[in-house]
């Protein structure tokens, strides 16, 4: 069974950078069948799709995060980090890192709550 494990800091001050880890149990995170993303869902709003890593690494970011996000993984540890710099409030949500493959999501973290504090 697959499992995906999201974290980091609950609480981050503006103008900084936030951290994310997912740690990925019961699969590789190389296995090119699937790709990982990572969704957010601020306070009363819908999901946001941010980015993703797919097959050999290659990174993918939505246009309007892309000039603040980076995506990365180790495959040593088979995890799979988020950045997301210069936060602000706006930037509050639940962070999912999510597992899909062809263009179906099959497994989701929990997900963790991040505050941004200004």
């Amino acid at each position: 069974q697959v499992q995906l494990q999201e974290s980091g800091p609950g609480l981050v001050m503006a103008s900084q950078t936030l951290s994310l880890t997912c740690t990925v149990s019961g699969a590789s995170i190389t296995d090119n069948y699937y790709d990982y993303f990572w969704i957010r869902q601020p306070p009363g709003k819908g999901l946001e799709w941010m980015g993703a890593i797919k097959n050999f690494g290659h990174v993918y970011v939505g246009p309007s995060l892309r000039s603040r996000t980076s995506i990365s993984w180790d495959t040593s540890k088979n995890q799979i980090t988020l950045h997301l710099s210069s936060v602000t409030p706006e930037d509050t949500a639940v962070y999912y890192c999510v597992r899909d493959s062809d263009y179906v999501i099959r497994d989701w973290g929990q997900g963790t709550q991040v505050t941004v504090s200004s």
